[in-house]
C-alpha cells in the first residue's frame, strides 16, 4: 500500500529531512510514526500526500511511483487520500456541513451524493446534530472531529494524520484515536504521526520511529 525505498528528502534551505528511509505499510494497517519534533515525521506524510517529492529514492502508493506522477494527475491522486491536520484548517466562516462537503464539491460530486455522504461522515464522528454550527461554536475536540469527517467523506483508502491529538487532553485524544481505529477496522490504511507515546503504548499498533531523518526503531516492513 505504502512503500518507501531508500528515500532522501532535502529542502531548498539545505535541511536533510529524511536520509535513506525504507519501510512498507500494508493495506488496512494502522501505523504510528514517532519521533521528536523536527525528526522527519511530517516529511514522510508530505511525501505520501504528494505535497513534496523525494530528492532521491522512491515512494510507492498503491503500487504507483509518486515521483513519476505528472502534475496534472496529482489532484486525482490526492482525492484517494484523507488528510487530518493538527490545526484543523477549517473554514471558520462556513458551517460544519460545508467544511465536510468541500472535498466532494471540488471533485464535482453530484449534490444528492454529497448530502448523503456528508451526513454519513458526520454520523461516524458523532456530529450529525452540529452540521449547521460554525466551527468557532464547537470545542477543540469537536473541531478535530470535523477535520476527520472531512478527511473520510470521500471514502479514502489511506488516512494520514499529522499530530491530530497535539492540542487535546488525554481523554479527548483517546476518543480521536478510537475514531481512527474504527476506520482501520473497515479496511482503511491509517498512518498517524505523533509524539504522544502514552497513546502509542495504549493502542499498540506498529510503530516506525524516526530520529534526525533516519528510521531507527520499529518494524520496517510487514
Amino acid at each position: 500500500m505504502i512503500q518507501f525505498e531508500h528515500v532522501f528528502k532535502r529542502y531548498p534551505n539545505g535541511r536533510e529531512a529524511l536520509q535513506d528511509v525504507s519501510f512498507r505499510i500494508g493495506a488496512g494497517e494502522f501505523v504510528f510514526l514517532t519521533g521528536r519534533s523536527g525528526a522527519g515525521k511530517s516529511s514522510v506524510l508530505k511525501l505520501v500526500a504528494l505535497l513534496e517529492r523525494p530528492t532521491r529514492g522512491s515512494v510507492l502508493v498503491n503500487g504507483q511511483d509518486t515521483g513519476s506522477l505528472p502534475a496534472r494527475a496529482v489532484p486525482a491522486y490526492r482525492r484517494r487520500l484523507g488528510v487530518v491536520f493538527q490545526d484543523h484548517q477549517l473554514l471558520m466562516d462556513r458551517p460544519v456541513y460545508d467544511n465536510v462537503a468541500l472535498p466532494l464539491m471540488v471533485s464535482d460530486t453530484r449534490y444528492r451524493d454529497i448530502d448523503k455522504r456528508v451526513r454519513a461522515a458526520l454520523d461516524q464522528v458523532g456530529l450529525r446534530e452540529q452540521e449547521r454550527a460554525l466551527p468557532l461554536e464547537l470545542s477543540v475536540g469537536e473541531q478535530q472531529r470535523v477535520g476527520i469527517a472531512r478527511a473520510v467523506v470521500a471514502r479514502p483508502t489511506i488516512l494520514i494524520a499529522d499530530e491530530p491529538t497535539g492540542n487535546l487532553d488525554h481523554s479527548l485524544a483517546r476518543d480521536v484515536m478510537q475514531l481512527f481505529t474504527r476506520f482501520q477496522e473497515v479496511g482503511v490504511t491509517v498512518v498517524i504521526a505523533t509524539h504522544d507515546m502514552a497513546l502509542v503504548r495504549e493502542f499498540g499498533h506498529r510503530e516506525l520511529h524516526i530520529d534526525e531523518g533516519r528510521l531507527l526503531g520499529g518494524t520496517a516492513a510487514t
